[in-house]
């Protein structure tokens, strides 16, 4: 079950009063043009006041009725079907061009994990204009990510450079101070750590916390991803 679109209300209530509409000009809209018959304005209204939320196909028709982009009517985009949401993209278009089956296709957006190869996987990360965070996130590598990142800071950062430049396409230099910061920091903590335990075990809480959230702490050092 996929979790609610990420659903922007004080953007909709702006662009439907921006093109002086009542809610009932957008529900009749949404009713007339996208088939939306059991579109009322109590619906508009609820949307807009965060009460509830709108379906995929509801946020497409409301896009429609608002003469705006899907992406407009969205917070960040999260996953496979949200990515394609916010670009205004049909699934068979999606499918056709990444080169995946269309069943296949909609197997993947509806449980969240795509299990395409590697050039269909760039033909997505191209078509959807993911950067970098968001194509591993959509791709499902955040578990390979996270476990190259803990062997980078808990061993020798320079080791494993490369293996994850590759996988976030990106050029290993630019990873050099990142990964060096990220290693400092970590040891820094766990030297922390040893020291308060006085002498005795340390619990690593900290530590563990710091691995915990090691792909967030990555993409951190690199705001325009």
């Amino acid at each position: 079950m996929h979790p609610p679109i990420p659903f922007n209300a004080r953007a909709a209530r702006t662009l439907r009063e921006r093109l002086g509409m009542a809610p009932g000009h957008v529900a009749y809209g949404m009713r007339a043009s996208y088939g939306m018959t059991h579109v009322s304005p109590d619906h508009i209204t609820a949307w807009e006041q965060g009460a509830a939320h709108p379906t995929a196909n509801e946020l497409a028709a409301l896009a429609g009725a608002l003469w705006c982009a899907p992406g407009e009517l969205m917070g960040r985009p999260r996953t496979l079907l949200e990515h394609r949401l916010a670009r205004g993209i049909a699934a068979e278009d999606l499918a056709r061009i990444t080169g995946v089956p269309l069943d296949a296709y909609l197997r993947m957006e509806e449980s969240g994990q795509w299990t395409g190869n590697k050039q269909q996987s760039a033909n997505l990360g191209k078509v959807l204009g993911l950067p970098p965070r968001d194509f591993i996130a959509v791709t499902g590598l955040e578990e390979e990510l996270a476990r190259l990142l803990t062997e980078a800071v808990t061993t020798r950062w320079q080791a494993h450079a490369r293996a994850i430049a590759k996988l976030v396409s990106m050029d290993r230099r630019d990873l050099q101070e990142p990964l060096k910061a990220m290693q400092s920091e970590y040891q820094i903590l766990m030297a922390a750590t040893l020291s308060r335990a006085s002498g005795t075990t340390a619990s690593g809480e900290e530590g563990r916390r710091y691995i915990d959230n090691i792909v967030d702490r990555f993409w951190a050092q690199f705001p325009e991803h």
